[in-house]
């Protein structure tokens, strides 16, 4: 398959800076696999969802993950801190392959090394230091600083399991009564956590879908999720993910596409699992997501589920209307 097949021109005007004022007054187009669309707002998504169905949310919290620090030649030098190797050890993204040493906020020294490792005396709590005087990893494709209303906005109402260095953004449309109503329904909401990395918002550019791999990621889930996820399908009640991280987590374990670590009550693992069209789906009825970049892996996750040529035609009719993209922009619902 062809990665030029997802590319399409994208203006500059339709994507989202910042978040809508409310999150729920975000837009919702509805894509049903018939083809036909409505318009609607994410306020409407209730009427969409049936008593049984089995709505899965990803948790997982974004940590302020960016940080800035000086060289001891006086150079500003970024810092993105992705995950941690071991106490006081980070796993980082910068630009260049700077190795030495780095004064951080409060003068702290960190030593780096070929920019993709920093390392912090024992004494110092990273986590700590990070809510403190980091700002939140924005997508690049937002041309503004991270300020102090991205610590609410880029983060999901329902988050808890620190870990993200980006959003699980479909999750960011939601507030605590709208998912009130949604219970109210019958709809049975469930979470599990997968820590989104840098890997899942980079694009292909491999000519050849098959030639791309994705990164790692972790998740964690209840053992028992999956027993539920069994007894919605084997009743007729659809499973509706919310976002291509909790879709990637679900239909990894399930299509034994994961190394898990521990299954004792709690499933522990990780997957690099690459959906796009042809992928059989194991649990996933309908997807919740929003508008993606172009040749990228989550476009071609929703791709999968909604069928190349139908998901590109209705991207080009929310560009004609107006819909905002990626992280801060509107959503879709494909049923």
């Amino acid at each position: 398959m062809k990665t030029a097949d997802y590319d399409f021109p994208l203006p500059e005007q339709a994507i989202a800076y910042n978040p809508a004022g409310k999150r729920d007054n975000s837009r919702l187009l509805v894509l049903h696999r018939d083809g036909i669309i409505e318009h609607k707002q994410f306020r409407d998504l209730p009427f969409f969802l049936n008593k049984g169905d089995l709505l899965l949310i990803n948790n997982s919290k974004v940590f302020p993950a960016r940080l800035a620090g000086h060289k001891p030649d006086g150079e500003q030098f970024e810092i993105l801190f992705v995950s941690e190797m071991s106490e006081g050890v980070w796993k980082i993204m910068t630009r260049g392959r700077y190795t030495g040493s780095v004064r951080i906020a409060g003068g702290i020294v960190a030593s780096i090394s070929r920019g993709k490792t920093a390392s912090f005396p024992e004494t110092i709590d990273v986590r700590k230091l990070l809510w403190e005087s980091g700002s939140m990893p924005l997508p690049p494709y937002i041309r503004r600083p991270a300020d102090d209303t991205d610590r609410e906005r880029y983060q999901t109402v329902y988050a808890e399991v620190e870990g993200s260095v980006a959003a699980p953004t479909a999750g960011l449309h939601f507030t605590n009564e709208l998912l009130d109503a949604i219970a109210s329904k019958g709809v049975l909401v469930r979470s599990l956590t997968l820590h989104v990395g840098i890997g899942t918002f980079r694009p292909v550019k491999v000519p050849v879908l098959e030639d791309h791999r994705m990164d790692e990621e972790f998740f964690e889930m209840d053992a028992s999720l999956i027993s539920e996820i069994e007894q919605a399908r084997n009743s007729g009640r659809r499973v509706i993910a919310v976002g291509t991280t909790t879709t990637r987590t679900i239909e990894g374990y399930l299509s034994n596409k994961a190394t898990v670590f521990s299954s004792n009550g709690t499933i522990k693992g990780s997957t690099d699992i690459f959906i796009y069209e042809g992928h059989s789906f194991m649990a996933v009825d309908a997807l919740i997501t929003n508008f993606h970049l172009p040749n990228s892996t989550p476009l071609m996750l929703a791709a999968a589920i909604a069928g190349r040529e139908k998901l590109m035609k209705t991207y080009r009719v929310a560009l004609a209307d107006g819909y905002r993209f990626f992280s801060y922009g509107d959503a879709m619902l494909v049923l």
